[in-house]
């Protein structure tokens, strides 16, 4: 009876999973084909010192809600654009933000508001030099027992801002070097012999933190090195006297040595140089201190409270309006010091930091080894200070008003990454354009292994940011590949940049810019009419890539130090700027974030979700006895690990004892503290430890080489999860009723290849995000325990492979893709239609079909825009009833509208350049074709520097434009940013076919 029971529990629970998988794939299907408003992407919509108007808001947001676009963030700059007439946070400027925001929950459209002026953190000219961010400086004088004149300590001098003083006011300038504070005064003995240095000081005791973007920095700071130091010439700490009482307000010193010389070192404290940056004018001012709650707490309550009391309470539910914060990449360096400093450091440390202060300075202090710890601490506690009392403070601010927190943790952090992208509800990345700007693609891998780890399901990206030499060549078709590497690589939100808010007259286009930056993506592109369609494809796949959680195998886990960029083995990735994970899928963990993990069926997993097969160590020769102590708990409950053991702590908390806890723990868990010299495998409770010298022979960065992590998966019994002999990349998405793999063309090739799927069941489906189909896969088999699907793509196309739990579609062909033969070629004369306002021929004839920069008419030469072509044409007598037609469209440049005998058969912007021809708007004769074609800016632009300029000059508006008269040129473009000449290499243009009919084979 019971065994019964337990039958009919099992055939219910086994319905009910079936039912529901059914329902949830059938969801999955529907929101494919016609995305929610989350799905869709975002702009970063700026305005520019004071140039905005509600008519221009109102207009932009509607382009926007026309063109797919479901969300943006809203920052005020001030980048190369005359200012306008209203003056940042003024009763004015609040008020267009409330009629923005108001608009926005019309339209439906998510915005994201940055925490300060201009991009860089959070400030402003309210912000004073106490609630700044502060370094401790010091000044040196040399006194001896014998000398008779009066001590005076001169006032230490501000460090040189990283970026300058170029952006600073005259006023800021005097508030700068007018704010000083003593901290403390300290002696030793002196000698004459010159005292040993510490190398890096700047950058180890937290003055500078330079963009790794750039390539200044590294990603990470040497670990200290245990054992006996060889300098002799250091600060005896027991010798070290503090003399801060004696200090007067005048830096007099009352005080005399009893014999020799001394040092004396006067402390205090000043601001870091950072100001709002590129901040309108009146929003132009100190960055608030970031470790220190107040401080934010004052800022935020300065600006954001003004912004809040004027627009309506927030609807959780309303799909529209201001729905978070945001922290964009961290470009104001660090600080290393805040009026609490010294207790915050005792009470987080166990020691009082006093005695070390000349090691700020680079000055060694009891051992190199002793003030390299330090330093560690130093770095340390600044960053837990950050990430409680500013990240953590600016989340809970944001949730008592009913917002998220999104933050890009990149850049100049002065924490680690992972650990600062770690506090925000959305984190975030940030990639440039190839070929226009820096290489960021690290802060990709960064923000989707803090998303994946922490359970987040969104990860946008700061996407296709550009240098100055973009210059509207770009596209969605240019945009494909570059678009499909991000999504491959985990982010499932592209938050375009630039959308610069249109505040001068519609008929002046390009209009408006961020300067010379971004790629730009606002209404008055020649193609926005257009690009609604590539919209739907963006929009399509982030809906897909938001569901279920991504399958990584491998977890990297990084050293606990700060400032610290996670890059993981350069063997894990294929290629450069835009590199590809390989079959096995990674992560980047950081020391906090796996203090939360556990092991569930051999894996490391997250309470978040994020679950892996394998955990890698870096090389490095400290940990804490906190995170010694957790790997030991996770290798003996079953997690298998790949690393050497440390060697010693980095800190002086508890030192020396902290140092032998280590060794301890490494005889417990790896058996052994000297490295064997060839792979050593070690059984720990239930794990499995993989350790040798070869790991680090075969040593890539701080990780092994991937080959070789791949083949200790392979050992223990893991497939790869994707593999092709074809050029593809891919990701993959998993969930109780489904699986899912994202797989595109790297190439402007056709690939033909099979595709090798390790999680997938028995009816595999293609799920197109260009056109909105699915069908089923007929063509597969079993290999292995996977399956192997034939595939074929154009150059750099795309699809979804989805495997759902249940659910199967009919099979209506037997080969998974057409093929196709050509029926006939639209040659001979083309009619043309261009735009004469922007200086067209309104009717024209093309022989033959040709790129319009290669015509001697100027005015098809140096056309920009969107121009009609028209043309008749017959069925062939072979075309049948139940024929499924095409047209191929061949060459085109930029982007394509087909249109037959009058109705609208859908946009092209990218291969294959082929669209269907529905039998049912077809005729046997006299079919009228028309396809709209649309170019890009750049040849109208070279065109008109035929012509005087009209522009910006000196900073100021023309003439003609503050007094609203007419142009005083017959240009054609009016934009703030000019970055062509006369000479500049004209771009491809128009249709250049060849243009076919053909038919899908049977």
């Amino acid at each position: 009876m019971k065994e019964l029971i337990k039958l009919t529990i099992r055939f219910v629970c086994s319905m009910v999973i079936t039912v529901v998988s059914a329902q949830d794939i059938n969801l999955l299907r529907q929101d494919f084909i016609h995305p929610p408003s989350s799905a869709k992407p975002g702009v970063y919509w700026y305005f520019m010192d004071g140039n905005m108007t509600a008519e221009s808001m109102t207009k932009d947001l509607e382009a926007m809600k026309v063109a797919g676009i479901g969300n943006l963030i809203f920052l005020e700059v001030n980048v190369g654009v005359p200012r306008g007439q209203v003056d940042f946070l003024s009763e004015e400027w609040t008020s267009l933000f409330a009629h923005a925001e108001r608009e926005a929950r019309r339209l439906g459209i998510e915005i994201t508001l940055g925490i300060g002026p201009g991009w860089t953190g959070s400030g402003g000219p309210w912000v004073r030099g106490d609630q700044s961010m502060q370094h401790l400086v010091a000044s040196e004088v040399i006194v001896s027992a014998n000398e008779a004149k009066k001590i005076t300590l001169p006032i230490p001098l501000p460090h040189k801002p990283f970026f300058g003083e170029e952006g600073y006011t005259e006023e800021f300038k005097s508030n700068w070097m007018e704010y000083y504070k003593d901290v403390a005064v300290l002696a030793f003995p002196f000698e004459e012999s010159s005292m040993d240095t510490i190398a890096n000081i700047e950058e180890k005791a937290l003055y500078e933190r330079a963009p790794y973007s750039s390539g200044i920095v590294k990603s990470l700071l040497s670990a200290p090195t245990a054992g006996k130091s060889k300098q002799q010439r250091v600060i005896s700490k027991t010798g070290i006297l503090e003399l801060t009482d004696h200090l007067e307000s005048n830096g007099t010193l009352n005080w005399k040595p009893s014999d020799g010389k001394w040092k004396i070192m006067r402390f205090g404290s000043r601001n870091n140089g950072a100001i709002t940056r590129p901040a309108p004018r009146p929003g132009i001012g100190f960055e608030s201190d970031k470790f220190d709650t107040v401080a934010i707490n004052f800022h935020l309550n300065h600006y954001l409270g003004k912004i809040m009391k004027k627009i309506e309470p927030i609807r959780q539910h309303q799909i529209g309006g201001l729905k978070r914060l945001h922290m964009d990449s961290w470009e104001m360096g660090a600080q290393n010091w805040t009026a609490n400093f010294r207790d915050e450091f005792h009470k987080r440390r166990g020691y009082d930091p006093l005695r070390y202060y000349p090691v700020y300075i680079g000055k060694v202090v009891g051992s190199a080894e002793e003030s390299e710890r330090f330093l560690w601490d130093l770095r340390q506690t600044s960053q837990e200070l950050i990430l409680e009392n500013h990240a953590g403070f600016v989340k809970n601010f944001a949730k008592k008003y009913g917002l998220e927190l999104s933050i890009e943790p990149y850049d100049m952090n002065p924490t680690a990454d992972l650990d600062l992208g770690s506090v925000a509800d959305v984190p975030m990345a940030e990639f440039w354009s190839k070929g226009y700007g820096f290489n960021a693609s690290y802060s990709v891998i960064e923000a989707t292994s803090i998303a994946h780890i922490m359970g987040r399901s969104l990860v946008p990206a700061e996407a296709f940011t550009a240098q100055n030499n973009e210059a509207w060549k770009q596209y969605p078709g240019s945009m494909k590949n570059q678009g499909d590497w991000a999504f491959a690589s985990g982010i499932n939100r592209f938050v375009y940049h630039t959308f610069q808010n249109q505040f001068l007259p519609d008929s002046l286009r390009p209009g408006a810019t961020m300067g010379p930056y971004g790629v730009h993506w606002d209404r008055n592109q020649t193609w926005w009419p257009l690009v609604h369609s590539y919209h739907a494809y963006v929009s399509r796949c982030q809906y897909l890539l938001q569901q279920g959680r991504t399958v990584a195998d491998m977890l990297y886990l990084t050293p606990e130090n700060s400032p610290q960029v996670f890059v993981p083995p350069r063997s894990a990735v294929i290629g450069d700027t835009i590199g590809d994970r390989r079959g096995f899928n990674f992560d980047g963990c950081s020391a906090s974030q796996l203090m939360n993990a556990s092991v569930k069926d051999g894996k490391v997993t997250f309470p978040g979700g994020g679950s892996y097969q394998i955990l890698i160590l870096p090389d490095y020769e400290t940990m804490t006895p906190e995170l010694l102590t957790k790997i030991g708990e996770l290798i003996f409950d079953g997690a298998l690990v790949v690393g050497n053991p440390p060697m010693h702590s980095p800190s002086l908390t508890n030192y020396p004892e902290c140092d032998h806890y280590i060794r301890l723990q490494v005889e417990k868990i790896w058996g052994a503290t000297d490295t064997p010299t060839n792979l050593s495998r070690r059984n720990y409770g239930k794990g499995l430890i993989v350790w040798g010298e070869k790991l680090k022979e075969r040593s890539d960065m701080l990780y092994p080489d991937y080959e070789l992590t791949a083949l200790i998966l392979k050992n223990a019994k893991v497939k790869t999860d994707f593999y092709t002999e074809g050029d593809l990349r891919y990701t993959h998405r998993t969930h109780p009723a489904w699986d899912l793999y994202f797989v595109a063309n790297k190439t402007d090739e056709i690939i033909q290849t099979e595709g090798i799927f390790r999680d997938a069941s028995d009816h595999p489906q293609l799920w197109n995000p260009l056109t909105g189909e699915i069908r089923a896969l007929a063509d597969f088999q079993y290999d292995s325990g996977s399956i192997k699907i034939p595939l074929r793509f154009e150059a750099y196309q795309s699809f979804f492979i989805v495997f759902p739990k249940q659910g199967r579609l009919p099979d209506v062909r037997h080969q998974n893709f057409d093929t196709y033969e050509t029926l006939v070629s639209l040659n001979g004369p083309w009619n043309l239609a261009f735009d004469p306002v922007w200086g067209g021929p309104a009717d024209t004839t093309f022989s033959s079909l040709k790129d319009w920069s290669q015509e001697e008419n100027e005015s098809v030469k140096y056309y920009s825009g969107r121009a009609y072509y028209h043309k008749k044409f017959n069925l062939p007598a072979t075309v049948h009833k139940n024929d499924r037609l095409f047209l191929d469209l061949g060459e085109v440049y930029n982007l394509a509208c087909v249109r037959v005998n009058g109705q609208e058969l859908g946009i092209l912007w990218t291969a294959p350049w082929r669209i269907e021809l529905p039998g049912k708007y077809l005729k046997k004769k006299d079919n009228f074709l028309e396809i709209e074609v649309i170019n890009l800016w750049p040849n109208r632009l070279i065109g008109d520097e035929k012509l005087p300029s009209e522009g910006v000059q000196n900073g100021e508006w023309p003439q003609w434009l503050q007094k609203k008269q007419p142009r005083t040129s017959k240009r054609f473009t009016f934009t703030t940013y000019q970055p062509y000449k006369l000479d500049s290499p004209l771009l491809k243009s128009g249709l250049l076919g060849p243009v076919m009919i053909k038919r899908v084979k049977n």
